[in-house]
Formats: structure tokens, sequence, C-alpha cells
């Protein structure tokens, strides 16, 4: 399947009716299992990234060089359609967000998103005027390029605990209207909120991250609040490696092997690493 077919097949996915979810693996493994279990779509996590790295996450310590291997490593791994977390484009200005971009092309990514934090912890948030400028930019560069790069646009405030819905909101209307393809307010914790999103920025789609808020939602009810994507972010990850920190606990604390017996078999993760056929949706 070619960049092009993928890129349109991602961009489908998002006009049709209805609510999807992509999943984030964090390495071509994970990418692989994901996509021989029938999912439509991927998207890179800078979380699991970073964890799989030694590296702490969202604090500039995973470079551009490194997600972008990553990535093209898993753009080599499955036939799917796969968007990148870009973090903060890797640099404050305008200039460096649209160069990521173009660069995320050229590992073979059909879309990706930009942030509008910063990594510092004394003001986590770019100013308002800057953050648009920033997807202006990323905009006219996926808008260079000779398909159609899905451009995600994220407000961060809720995650680095500015709680301003208002201005969270502000924030996603002027991307929108800055050309951005896709509205992402990461930290979303009630139903209302995700109401008040999907308001404000109709008829463009918005992406959920699934957080301890929304957990209790089925993907079917989710949708029913107007939301077209649902993404995970480093969930998956945290998930791998709370097993296996629960059962390095009980070899060092207990000195037993209990959780053996509950693992999936050497001979079912081989299985789902096997070349499987696209699916006829895919």
């Amino acid at each position: 399947m070619t960049q092009t077919s993928k890129a349109e097949l991602f961009r489908d996915l998002h006009q049709r009716a209805g609510v999807f979810v992509i999943p984030n693996p964090w390495d071509a493994g994970s990418a692989k299992m994901l996509t021989n279990m029938g999912f439509e779509a991927l998207a890179t996590t800078s979380g699991g990234l970073a964890f799989s790295l030694g590296k702490v996450d969202a604090e500039g310590e995973v470079t551009r060089e490194e997600t972008l291997r990553n990535a093209a490593e898993m753009v080599g791994a499955t036939h799917l359609p796969i968007a990148a977390d870009l973090e903060n484009g890797y640099g404050e200005s305008p200039d460096a967000c649209a160069e990521t971009i173009r660069l995320a092309a050229a590992a073979g990514l059909v879309g990706g998103s930009i942030e509008d934090a910063t990594g510092n912890p004394a003001g986590p948030i770019y100013p308002f005027d800057l953050s648009v400028s920033r997807i202006k930019a990323s905009v006219k560069a996926a808008k260079s390029l000779n398909f159609h790069f899905l451009l995600t646009a994220r407000s961060e405030n809720l995650i680095h605990g500015i709680k301003d819905l208002d201005d969270t909101i502000r924030r996603l209307v002027a991307y929108a209207e800055a050309g951005a393809d896709v509205l992402f307010a990461p930290g979303l914790q009630t139903l209302e909120e995700v109401d008040a999103i999907v308001k404000a920025v109709s008829p463009k789609p918005v992406n959920v991250l699934m957080s301890a808020g929304l957990s209790g939602y089925s993907i079917e009810e989710l949708g029913a609040h107007g939301i077209k994507r649902i993404s995970l972010g480093s969930l998956f990850p945290r998930v791998a490696y709370g097993a296996f920190l629960k059962a390095a606990g009980e070899i060092k604390d207990r000195g037993v092997f209990s959780f053996a017996a509950g693992t999936m078999t050497y001979a079912m993760i081989n299985d789902l690493l096997r070349p499987k056929p696209p699916t006829s949706n895919s």
C-alpha cells in the first residue's frame, strides 16, 4: 500500500460515520500485533517510546531523530496508516514545527500531532499567539506535501494542571481555524467537557484520550457524544510495564513465580507476529 493510499484511508476513517479507536503501539512488534488483531490505524506514543529508551517523557529527553526512527520502524512493520505523536514539534519556532512535519512525512507517516506544551514546568504552555502560529506553519507544511498529511492540533492545558476549559476551547477553535484536521485536548474528565469541545470545533473531528475520568464509558457511549477518534496514549505500555514490574516484584519480594501461570505462550506471541494478509477494510 502506497503512502498516498494510506493517507486516503486515514482521512476516510475521520470522515465516515461513527467513532473509531486508534491504539498506540510503542515499537514495531506491538504495531504488528495490533495490526494482526484487526485495528484500522495506529498512532505512536511519546510516553511508550520514552519508557522503552529509559528516558523521561514530555521533558525534551527524547529527540526528534529517535521519535522518527521509532515511527519508521513501525511503518515498516505494518500496512496500516500511522500517525505520530510529534510532541511540541521539537522546537519553539513555527519553522521547527514545519520541518518536523516534513520529516515525519519522509519517514512514511500520514499524520501527526503538534502540541502547545513547552516541556518547561515553569511555563508549561506556549503563549496563545505563538501557539496559533506554530499550527499555521504546521498546516502549511502539511499542505505542501503530495498527499493529505492529517494534522492533529493539541491543547495541553488540562494535563499540565491548568484547569481552564475556556482557554483550552479558545485554543482548539483557533487551531481549527488555522487549518488543523483534528482537535485534541488530552485530560478531559467528564462527558460535559467532551460535549463542550465537540460543539466548539464542529464539524472538525475530535480525538479523545482514554483517561481515568472517561474509562467507565464504552466506545459506543463515547461515540454518541460526537467523538470521532479515541486514542490510548501511553496506556498500553503502562499496562505492560505494570505486569512486568508486578512479576519482578513477586520474584524479588516473595521468591515465587506464580505469575507465570497467567502469561501468553511463546507460540501465541509468535503467531501474532506472523505476516497476515490485509483485511478488506484496511
